[in-house]
């Protein structure tokens, strides 16, 4: 449950981080940052509670590598990507390729999410055919 638990926890945490960078974008009428704001709630809590809910429904599916690689790839491209992100919004594109690099590995781990969600269904449908 290491991988399951740990994306619902950052999952939440994104969540109340977004919803902060929301509420001082309103009460600042700056919006610049809602590129970031939505990138915060999607990648950050959206996706990472359904990947952590998933592991909950499918445990088998969290142990291993892939899973680990998984996690691994969808925090530290999400990491990467908040903070370049805001700099290139504010004019500041210091990280241009570290941004760039945390996009790949945020594709990568959902190709590995793909794989991972194939692998389970897959045997679940054929524990469900016998």
């Amino acid at each position: 449950m290491f991988v399951a638990n740990n994306f619902l926890r950052l999952g939440v945490l994104s969540a109340l981080v977004g919803m902060t960078l929301g509420v001082w974008m309103g009460a600042n009428q700056d919006f610049v940052l809602r590129p970031v704001h939505a990138h915060i709630n999607l990648l950050g809590f959206a996706s990472m509670m359904l990947f952590g809910l998933f592991y909950r429904v499918f445990p088998a599916a969290g142990r291993g590598w892939l899973p680990m690689a998984h996690f691994a790839l969808s925090v530290l491209g999400f990491l990467i990507l908040m903070p370049s992100l805001t700099l290139m919004l504010l004019q500041k594109p210091l990280f241009l390729p570290a941004m760039i690099a945390s996009e790949i590995m945020l594709v990568l781990s959902m190709l590995l999410f793909v794989i991972i969600v194939f692998m389970a269904t897959m045997k679940k449908d054929q524990a469900v055919a016998q």
